[in-house]
């Protein structure tokens, strides 16, 4: 009995998964579909890269406040680059002019408008791991004002004539497949956006569990004087964190500005408390050092299958914010409560 407890205890996420799943289906027989799971996944899929992000602060007992403000940023720099020359309302309107005359630029201009918003996110996620590290500023500080400069900086930019802060759309259809196409057609066609949050996964799960980088980061999130002590470089391992974050981010806000066809300014306005909260429920613990990619994917899913499950059942918008938060205090309070027992 001890160890079938346990058991529940320790893969408790994946229960609720599956018992939010079958309550929406015996509400809805519909929602049992290829068609609904893949739109849950694709809508699920920037939700998952940002969440990993966040993990890092969340591992070493902080929190990153700053995640949607860079992925908001990321989609403006992306999507005000790659909009079609025959778009009546451009935000660089000599650019077309130039892709034209420079035929390589042009072959190759996908990939640096997209490689430059990642740059400048990775960036900003190098400063708010050299303000924790070099000062330590708590992450929850940190983070909050670069949050703020962020969205500052990214609102003048999306202010700049001839935009003037409209929304920028009418972007090029190379870039909006990367978030709207997929391999295959019909029912069981792959979405090319979950592909890479699938690959990022895989990625994020052996740098986590198949490197140094990763035990440090764990070792960190434990215990930074044992880790300080057994001679890992605390400094530098935080700044790598927060880079990495950075630019997790950036690409995040990439292809939610392809998934969506646009961007403006307030594009990932609150994605971060989402994904802290994924994190949270997914077992990332608030205490440090403790956490999973699997249960991270976990978290995103089950807060993907509130958002579209209790829509598609028709329940009030307002109903999913109330379970979404009793979900994450129950979370929490089991954490601290696992935490308190070890102690």
């Amino acid at each position: 009995m001890k160890k079938a407890l346990q058991f529940l205890s320790e893969n408790a996420i994946y229960f609720v998964l599956v018992v939010l799943i079958l309550v929406i289906a015996f509400v809805d027989s519909r929602f049992i579909s290829i068609t609904c799971l893949r739109d849950i996944l694709v809508q699920s899929s920037t939700r998952v890269i940002i969440a990993l992000g966040a993990m890092f602060a969340i591992l070493t007992a902080g929190a990153d406040l700053s995640s949607g403000r860079m992925v908001g940023f990321a989609a403006v720099i992306s999507a005000s680059m790659l909009q079609a020359p025959t778009y009546l309302r451009l935000f660089y309107p000599d650019l077309p002019k130039l892709l034209e005359a420079v035929p390589l630029l042009g072959s190759i201009w996908l990939v640096i408008p997209i490689l430059i918003a990642i740059i400048v996110t990775t960036i900003f996620g190098l400063l708010n791991g050299f303000i924790i590290s070099r000062f330590g500023v708590p992450p929850f500080i940190a983070t909050l004002g670069t949050m703020v400069i962020v969205y500052g900086i990214n609102s003048i930019y999306f202010n700049l004539p001839p935009n003037n802060s409209q929304p920028i759309g009418g972007l090029r259809a190379d870039f909006t497949g990367l978030g709207t196409g997929a391999f295959g057609s019909g029912d069981f066609s792959l979405p090319y956006i979950v592909v890479i949050a699938m690959l990022v996964s895989i990625f994020m799960w052996i740098l986590m569990n198949k490197t140094r980088f990763g035990k440090n980061t764990y070792a960190i999130g434990g215990n930074i004087n044992a880790a300080k002590v057994s001679g890992i470089n605390v400094a530098r391992t935080t700044v790598a964190m927060y880079a990495i974050a950075g630019a997790l981010y950036g690409l995040a806000g990439v292809l939610e500005a392809a998934r969506t066809g646009g961007a403006t300014n307030n594009y990932g306005n609150m994605y971060e408390l989402d994904a802290i909260a994924a994190c949270v429920v997914g077992g990332v613990s608030t205490t440090g050092g403790i956490g999973t990619i699997q249960g991270i994917l976990a978290g995103v899913l089950i807060f993907g299958v509130i958002n579209y499950g209790l829509t598609f059942i028709g329940l009030d918008p307002y109903w999913q914010l109330i379970i979404k938060g009793i979900i994450i205090i129950s979370a929490v309070a089991v954490d601290i409560r696992k935490y308190l027992t070890k102690k």
